[in-house]
């Protein structure tokens, strides 16, 4: 080959590149000018709604015309831990040495005010710390995000735009009132706020002045913060006198076809079954109910949880963030349930991988709502029930097995 044949090929390979990179800014540039469109129809829309509900022309012009979109919002929104990590692994990043140790120590620490609240609120302290623990770190991380433009994003995102709207007109209101201070306004990328991170309806509604100087502030008052928390749970229903639940051992061969997952049943129908406490502890005789809960299959950890865990759930609509509160709780007056013996592997599947499940058996007559990618109730109790059908073990969990009967390759298999 000469040397001319070599530089025309190279010249065209630049040539090439240019191009490349040309369109590949162009269409940038367009998706760009796309969104920034769109987020503008937005946000008129969001002022002339905000008019309409009496708003001040603070809120209207000053707030809303400074509002702007934050695309890593929206990365971190399709992207939550609670939803796309293994249950074994994302406890244990969360249940940590660091934290159960730091949890001890505020224990100790706040031990006068954490004890008011018990006998205010009816919610042991140890709970009121493993939300405090989970939620910030312990007050070490509040976010750094600025909560009136995550709210924007998420409120202009068709996803769950009507809940997000709502959280930011109810935010307009806290500001509004004096309530919080927009220089306050840091937080997670999702508008949560302050030491328990409580999204703006929820503090409207159950924030409370804990140390009495007639201001609230849980971004730096921990007596704010914790007497709120211990409020809310308070009032969506906390039971003084239960547990949220416990780890429990499931007998060789245990009868799945008895027991339809996230149902309740009385302990005596577990205790029927063969399920006992750890170490083969016989399950107490007291009346209550209680749901099966397997969040890695059967091969995993079992627990049995009350209606404490309904009102987690109602904090943080995750299994994972639930199942996590209560062992963190556990663990800071020293309840080990011996989760180290099981491996912190990651999911074998994607959330892709999920949707496509989700889609062959609602193909199949399953219900399963909308393929979200989620493994959620709707998704375990269609997945039980197919596993009923086809002879497998019947745990609702998405394991190799499942994915193999109805011919899904793994995305990352």
């Amino acid at each position: 080959m000469n040397w001319s044949s070599l530089l025309f090929q190279q010249s065209l390979r630049i040539f090439c590149v240019t191009l490349l990179i040309s369109c590949t800014e162009v269409f940038a540039n367009d998706e760009q000018a796309s969104t920034d469109k769109t987020f503008e129809a937005c946000r008129t829309t969001l002022r002339e709604n905000a008019q309409a509900k009496g708003f001040s022309n603070w809120i209207l012009t000053d707030v809303i015309n400074n509002l702007k979109p934050l695309e890593r919002v929206i990365k971190h929104d399709r992207s939550q831990p609670e939803f796309t990590e293994s249950f074994v692994g994302y406890t244990r990043k969360r249940v940590s040495e660091f934290r159960i140790a730091t949890g001890k120590k505020m224990l100790a620490e706040h031990a006068a005010l954490l004890a008011k609240l018990s006998k205010e609120y009816g919610v042991p302290a140890r709970y009121i710390v493993a939300f405090w623990g989970l939620e910030t770190n312990y007050g070490g991380y509040k976010g750094k995000i600025e909560i009136l433009n995550a709210l924007a994003t998420l409120a202009c995102d068709p996803r769950r735009s009507g809940y997000f709207t709502q959280e930011l007109y109810n935010l307009f209101t806290l500001l509004d009132d004096g309530r919080v201070q927009q220089e306050q306004l840091l937080g997670s990328w999702a508008g949560a706020m302050g030491h328990m991170q409580f999204m703006p309806t929820t503090l409207i509604t159950y924030g409370v002045d804990g140390d009495g100087d007639g201001k609230l502030n849980v971004w730096d008052s921990l007596p704010d913060a914790l007497a709120s928390a211990a409020n809310y749970l308070n009032k969506i229903g906390w039971n003084k006198e239960e547990i949220w639940g416990r780890k429990v051992e499931l007998p060789k061969n245990f009868a799945f076809s008895r027991v339809t997952l996230d149902t309740r049943y009385p302990l005596s129908h577990f205790k029927k079954l063969g399920i006992t406490k750890s170490y083969r502890r016989p399950l107490p005789d007291y009346d209550t109910e209680a749901k099966l809960i397997l969040p890695s299959g059967h091969l995993g950890p079992a627990f049995l949880v009350y209606d404490n865990f309904s009102i987690i759930l109602k904090w943080n609509y995750s299994q994972n963030y639930a199942l996590a509160v209560g062992l963190l709780a556990d663990q800071l007056i020293d309840i080990n349930h011996g989760l180290d013996n099981y491996t912190a592997e990651p999911h074998a599947f994607t959330n892709e991988d999920l949707k496509t499940l989700q889609q062959k058996l609602a193909d199949k007559g399953f219900n399963i709502g909308k393929p979200d990618g989620i493994w959620g109730p709707k998704t375990r109790k269609a997945m039980q029930q197919y596993q009923l059908q086809n002879q497998l073990t019947a745990d609702g969990f998405p394991n190799q097995e499942v994915f193999e009967k109805l011919s899904i390759v793994l995305n990352n298999g």
